[in-house]
Parts: C-alpha cells; structure tokens; sequence
C-alpha cells in the first residue's frame, strides 16, 4: 500500500505555481504550459479517502489521455505531451468554472434526487413515471459548480450560469455543442466495447489564444459511469441493478457503511484488503473501457521517478 502517491509537492524547473485538486495536481510552468499530475487519491461525495488506491492515477491517465487522442477530431484539448504514466501536460488555460455534467439515463446523483421527488435538474424536467437506470428520451445536461478541495459540486441551471456570469452566453453554447459531440462519441466508443456510458462529465478551460479545450478527465471510471449492454434489457425488466464499471461501486460501499460526505460523518476504515480490492476493480473497468491489457508502472519509488521524467520533458 505504501506504493502510492498520494501528496505532490513538487517543485519543478520554472514552476510559477500550483493548484491542488481532489485528486490532482496542476502545475504552470514559466506561464506557457500546465504539468497535470494525477495522485492515487480517492474522492468519493467529495471527500478525499485517507488512503490512495495503487496504480489508480496511472489508470485515470492514461484513459484521460488516449481518449483526448481519439476526440481530438471532434473537440480541441489541452494536451501536448505525456511524459510519465501518471502525467500530462498541455496549453495553459483559465478553467471554466463548471462542470458540464451529461446524463443519458437516470442513474446515480439523478435517480438520488428522483427517488426524492425532484423531477427537474438544473433547470432540466425529467420525465415522469422512469425507473433507475431507464434510458432518457436524449440526453440532458446537469451542470455543476466546481467545488474546492472538500467542498461539495453544486446543481446549477443554464440561466444561472449565465445570469451569474459564470460563464458567458456565447461560452455556454460552445460548452454544452461540445458536451454532446464528446457525449456521442463516448457512447459509440463504449458501445464498441460491449459498454454502455450512461454520464460523465467534462471539464473545459480557455487558452491564452482565447480558445475553448477540453481539460482534465475525459470517459474515466472517476467521471463517467458504465454499464454492461449485454442483459441491460433484461435485468431493467426484472427491477434488477445494473452490472457497471464507475466508481460508484465506492460510493454504495461509504453508503453501506453510513458515510455520503454529510456533517458530522466520519469515514469508515478501509483495510489493507480492500484497498487492494478497489485497485484490482480499477484495472479491471481500465481493461474493459480500453479494450487492452493494462501495463502496470513501476511503483518502486514514484515521486523519484515522476520528477525525473517531467525534468527529462522540460529540459528538452
């Protein structure tokens, strides 16, 4: 377990700055490029876990990083180079401050707040009489505040986004065209590997040029939820859960074990062996959604080894 990285105190050559997020680490480097390091942190209901997960930011960037490869026709990214397994760099950008959050079926946060009665989402009206895990009639766009470390995302509609000008209405339009480009891509790239992508979210920023990338994650079990198509119908008639690949299987853990990230909450404890057992599901939902072996990084001393690599990249 002691394996991970779970801090990133980095100082590398012409570092002006850092931004510390749940799970990752954003470095500017002399005010032209950004060093993205993803930790082995674990954030569930918007709590870090005491814990990191082996192996699990080598996963979520590497899927980050091929799948901005196999978009990259569709909708412009950040990236430019991907030094080290747990690292990617790119274009310097301002990040919006939301999160474009897509739902193709009622699952998750929206069947949460369904089962509660809410039939409308950040502006959005749900269809009435759905079952969880039913697919939507198409997609609907949930948008999210993006919280600080430790604070929880927030439900937020079009017309307050723009109201509050948080982003401006000419911005949106471009966020949420490329929302669904991504969204439709995702679908047939999962549907290609016997998946279904029910959500996900993507996260945009603005280059010093002024233009609009996609940043961060993209389709990773951390932001995204999967089903398995085969027996979807099936176990949906018969009122059966799903049979998915996200990261919810965490949170119906933390449920089970009386945490959801509320006041006065403690998180439950997490052995050794289950630890162990979240990293094995983790290479397991890379597997499936990369439809290739997963080759794992050498772990030996990773702070050492990502410093060396970045350096290696920025001196060339």
């Amino acid at each position: 377990m002691s394996n991970t990285i779970t801090d990133s105190n980095f100082n590398f050559t012409g570092q002006k700055s850092v931004y510390k997020g749940k799970v990752r680490a954003v470095y500017n480097i002399n005010d032209q490029e950004l060093v993205m390091v993803a930790t082995d942190r674990l954030s569930a209901f918007d709590v870090v876990m005491p814990k990191g997960i082996p192996y699990k930011g080598q996963i979520l960037n590497q899927i980050a990083t091929k799948f901005m490869a196999q978009t990259e026709d569709i909708v412009p990214n950040w990236l430019t180079a991907t030094p080290d397994p747990n690292v990617a760099v790119g274009h310097l950008c301002e990040p919006f401050k939301v999160e474009m959050v897509i739902r193709g079926y009622l699952s998750g946060h929206a069947a949460r707040e369904y089962k509660a009665g809410k039939r409308i989402l950040c502006g959005v009206t749900m269809p009435e009489g759905m079952n969880e895990n039913d697919k939507f009639p198409k997609p609907i766009i949930t948008p999210a505040t993006k919280a600080e470390m430790g604070d929880h995302d927030e439900d937020i509609s079009r017309e307050d986004i723009v109201k509050k000008n948080i982003v401006s209405e000419a911005d949106y339009v471009i966020l949420e065209d490329y929302t669904r480009k991504l969204f439709t891509r995702g679908t047939e790239i999962a549907a290609s590997r016997g998946l279904i992508l029910v959500d996900t979210k993507y996260e945009f920023g603005k280059t010093k040029e002024g233009k609009i990338v996609l940043i961060d994650e993209i389709h990773t079990p951390d932001s995204s939820r999967y089903f398995y198509a085969d027996g979807y119908q099936e176990r949906q008639d018969k009122g059966e859960a799903q049979k998915q690949l996200s990261k919810e299987f965490v949170r119906q853990w933390l449920i089970a074990n009386n945490f959801q990230g509320l006041e006065g909450q403690t998180v439950p404890f997490m052995s050794d062996d289950y630890i162990e057992s979240v990293s094995e599901r983790y290479i397991e939902l890379y597997e499936q959604i990369m439809g290739e072996k997963f080759v794992k990084a050498d772990v030996s001393n990773i702070h050492d080894r990502i410093e060396k690599n970045v350096e290696a990249y920025l001196a060339e």
